[in-house]
């Protein structure tokens, strides 16, 4: 007797929900970000095979498989955009349905992550949408202060997205974001290994590459492809296509001491040959955080970390400009806890790269400049 009573009000109760779900939804004017300021991409959307890829169609069945199918997720592609709404919602699908990893948490794999300029300029966090399903509306923040501003959305870091759409309350203005300074408009380009990527950032704008981006107000072009940041020359062609202000090679976590002797040079030659002016950072893989108790990942660093020193030093002999060199003992600090597993940054870890990287970066563009 007392479910036959219930059932209706159950009923009544889902489809109060709806309705005013349905509503609310209705109360949102939506754009694509397309119609935004879109960054993050290096290549123009008629190139690619689907809007928020990171490789030009045309790297299908030339790149490697792996690498062609991670260059799908969406890692490093960003939209700034300008509002005056005291509240912002986000509506994205992702690609894939496994929207977490065992040491990565969805917002990150999955999720959008959004900041905002303060009235000093400088980028600060507001908000991460996290992801649910594959298709997500959330509301990101409400109760902003009131004031026009410029917000800067991150979208997944290892996950592909097919749409995605910011949402104001209907009758606001939200607008594209203004072009950079002629000075800072193109991009630094990271080339490396699934930290790269973004692994195990806990949202999209805490990995390193994003860091140094807001620290220096520059876009980031991020090719990172975990497992298989290993210095192809498939890579090296495609990265000449980009119009960089600086090229950043991080790809030693995923190569041998021999691949690093002997791929090294190749890519280096490849870049200044056909953009001689555009500094090259090479950077040593991070210290395996467990590396003073396990000698093989010990010796690892340290082989690969003599190759690629090596090689840097062949090229200076040999008269390449432009090069820079950055270490990695110092990457992760030296207490052990800048990594889930290890390996992989936390966001503590990855944030203490971006502080070594993004001075380097800085001096290496300012010292390239002022050679011209």
């Amino acid at each position: 007797m007392l479910n036959r009573h219930l059932k209706p009000l159950w009923f009544l109760s889902l489809s109060t929900l709806l309705a005013a779900t349905a509503v609310a939804q209705e109360k949102v004017a939506w754009r694509d970000v397309r119609e935004l300021t879109l960054e993050g991409r290096a290549w123009n959307e008629a190139d690619l095979k689907a809007p928020f890829d990171r490789l030009p169609a045309k790297a299908e069945g030339v790149v490697r498989p792996p690498v062609w199918n991670l260059s799908r997720d969406s890692a490093g592609i960003a939209v700034r955009f300008v509002t005056d709404a005291t509240e912002i919602h986000a509506r994205w699908t992702v690609v894939k349905d496994r929207l977490a990893m065992a040491h990565m948490p969805a917002t990150g794999v999955s999720g959008v992550d959004l900041y905002a300029r303060d009235a000093a300029g400088a980028w600060r966090w507001v908000a991460v949408g996290q992801p649910s399903e594959v298709t997500n509306a959330k509301v990101l923040v409400k109760g902003l202060e009131p004031g026009t501003r410029e917000y800067l959305l991150y979208l997944p870091l290892y996950n592909g997205v097919s749409s995605v759409e910011v949402g104001v309350p209907t009758g606001v203005e939200i607008r594209p974001a203004d072009p950079r300074k002629p000075e800072s408009v193109r991009p630094i380009v990271f080339y490396g290994t699934s930290i790269t990527h973004g692994g195990c950032a806990s949202r999209p704008g805490m990995v390193h590459t994003a860091i140094v981006g807001r620290r220096l107000d520059r876009p980031v072009v991020n090719l990172g492809f975990s497992g298989n940041g290993t210095m192809d020359q498939s890579i090296s062609d495609l990265l000449v296509e980009i119009d960089a202000a600086a090229y950043v090679i991080d790809c030693l976590p995923n190569m041998t001491a021999e691949m690093v002797a002997e791929r090294t040079e190749p890519l280096v030659r490849t870049i200044r040959k056909a953009r001689p002016d555009v500094p090259i950072l090479l950077a040593e893989d991070r210290s395996y955080t467990d590396s003073p108790f396990v000698p093989a990942h010990r010796r690892r660093n340290e082989t690969s970390r003599a190759a690629l020193k090596a090689a840097y030093q062949r090229l200076l002999d040999d008269g390449v400009k432009g090069l820079s060199y950055l270490e990695g003992a110092p990457q992760l600090g030296d207490d052990g806890e800048g990594t889930v597993d290890g390996s992989h940054p936390t966001d503590l870890g990855f944030l203490r790269m971006a502080d070594l990287f993004a001075p380097a970066i800085e001096q290496a563009i300012a010292a390239t400049a002022e050679t011209r």
